[in-house]
């Protein structure tokens, strides 16, 4: 299917179920005959709304061969947005298991989508080899589930053109066993953590997503699996760092943190905790097929958002971000220069499903805009600076809501931070901050504000505070600052006046 002629192992450490690679080609082929039953043709879109379970991946592959091209999605949406996205998709099939939403259920059959239980296979199997390098092989949505949705295409050849990449740049060996935590409706969990060891041949060990039970006993998960990698976003990792062991077997042999950039402090706490220096921040974009970029070797000196170099692609930052001219060399900024940051990669998506014009706003000439702020140094490694749309412009000063984390991370008792701008008539934008705190006492507040005096230029400090239980984060462990802001909006700031003009106690 892939490079290697027999897939991996299949294995879900929780309920100790585990399909070795001849039980899965009889699933497979048992669900060819089942599609072939209903009718499904090449081309023709399945809608997955469930995943991170065996069936997924014998469903994904009968589909493949077929002809036919997978829709992952979201297990957690509403009947309502998944009408939306039927609507947007219109796929020939749906297949659900028995945790799909029963309102979900009801909304595929209102819309004439035909459904099938993922076990409802019988015992019939058939083969067959239908697919072509540039079908389409996955649309995945990343917006739009209640508007107007906007769906990544990727064929067969962008996906392969990616797991290509990353065997040239990373081998292998370090894949063995890896572990997803990750949700497989979305690039970084399924085209990187699992379709690329799974189907180089390596062995797939896979968890429902996010479960803080699951994450409170990682460690000893590490270990009676062996797990040589594993890949997560940073909000796992604050929590597996508070309340799970460490791992105390060494089988870890890489590790990859992905979704937003990751700071120096909590980067050297993950190595730390895993036992390896092997650990980066892997750059991943649905659109180009997630892992665009990184480290090799990461054993390196761990620095605030850096990410590292290429992975089959060529990065470039310039100064704009406008993709309705050519691209002009005189765009790009210097070494050391903040800019834009833009990608070129043969795993570059077909383009959005439907939307020409989204396309045409994402690329020109082959080059993508990836809307995230970057720098690369004078060895051609690339660091974030946080995303286009979350810059704060304060009085025509730009402040990315990623710097003034990063110092905040590094305060004891802050275990989470979400910065963002907040609208003001003065400086046209300030810089507020949600933060969860071990506790909420005065000194402790005074003491973090002491804290980012220290370390933070003062156009950079927060002007308004609010202490929260915790950060809600996306379906793929991402922040959504506008989100946070506009629930803090609804709650009663911290009075950073009276805290900070009160005497300390002696």
């Amino acid at each position: 299917m892939f490079l290697d002629l027999r897939v991996g192992a299949l294995v879900e450490p929780i309920t100790a179920r585990r399909w070795e690679p001849d039980a899965i080609a009889t699933e497979v082929a048992r669900r060819i005959a089942r599609f072939q039953r209903l009718g499904l043709a090449r081309g023709d879109r399945v809608f997955m709304p469930f995943g991170n379970r065996l069936e997924f991946f014998a469903e994904l592959l009968a589909i493949w061969r077929l002809g036919a091209c997978a829709v992952p999605i979201d297990a957690r949406l509403t009947a309502f947005e998944m009408a939306t996205l039927v609507t947007a998709a219109s796929p020939r099939l749906a297949v659900v298991d028995e945790a799909t939403d029963p309102a979900v259920v009801a909304a595929l059959t209102e819309a004439g989508v035909t459904h099938v239980l993922t076990t409802d296979t019988g015992d019939a199997e058939a083969t067959a080899g239908l697919s072509q390098l540039d079908d389409d092989a996955l649309i995945l949505f990343t917006s739009g589930s209640t508007g107007a949705p906007k769906g990544v295409v990727h064929t067969h050849r962008s996906l392969r053109a990616r797991w290509m990449a990353l065997r040239e740049q990373l081998g292998t060996a370090a894949f063995a066993r890896t572990l997803c935590m990750l949700p497989t409706h979305f690039g970084h969990g399924l085209i990187c953590n699992c379709l690329f060891p799974w189907l180089s041949g390596q062995d797939l060990y896979i968890t429902p997503p996010f479960r803080p039970d699951i994450i409170m006993r990682l460690g000893a998960l590490l270990d009676e699996h062996r797990i040589t990698f594993m890949s997560s976003v940073p909000s796992v990792w604050r929590m597996a760092l508070k309340m799970s062991r460490r791992p105390q077997a060494g089988s870890l042999r890489r590790v990859h943190v992905g979704s937003a950039p990751l700071s120096a402090h909590v980067w050297e706490e993950i190595r730390s905790w895993t036992g390896t220096r092997q650990v980066c921040n892997a750059y991943g974009i649905t659109e180009t097929g997630s892992w665009v970029a990184g480290l090799a070797n990461a054993d390196v000196a761990a620095e605030d958002g850096l990410v590292g170099e290429g992975w089959g692609a060529v990065i470039k930052v310039l100064r704009t971000s406008e993709t309705d001219v050519p691209l002009d060399a005189s765009a790009e900024c210097a070494v050391g220069e903040t800019g834009y940051v833009w990608l070129n990669t043969p795993a570059l998506m077909k383009g959005y499903f439907q939307r020409d014009d989204l396309t045409a706003k994402a690329v020109i000439d082959g080059w993508f805009f990836t809307g995230d702020i970057g720098v690369l140094d004078a060895r051609g490694r690339l660091s974030l600076r946080g995303r286009e749309r979350d810059e704060i412009n304060k009085g025509g000063m730009k402040i990315y809501p990623a710097d003034v984390d990063a110092v905040v991370e590094r305060f004891d008792k802050a275990s989470d931070v979400c910065t963002f701008a907040i609208e003001d008539a003065m400086y046209g934008q300030i810089v507020g901050m949600a933060v969860v705190l071990a506790d909420t006492s005065d000194a402790t507040v005074r003491a973090l504000h002491a804290w980012m005096q220290h370390h933070l230029a003062e156009p950079k400090m927060p002007s308004r505070w609010w202490a929260v239980a915790e950060i809600p984060r996306t379906s793929r462990g991402k922040i959504n600052r506008e989100a946070v802001r506009d629930a803090c909006a609804a709650q009663t700031p911290l009075d950073m006046v009276r805290l900070l003009a009160a005497p300390s106690a002696p």
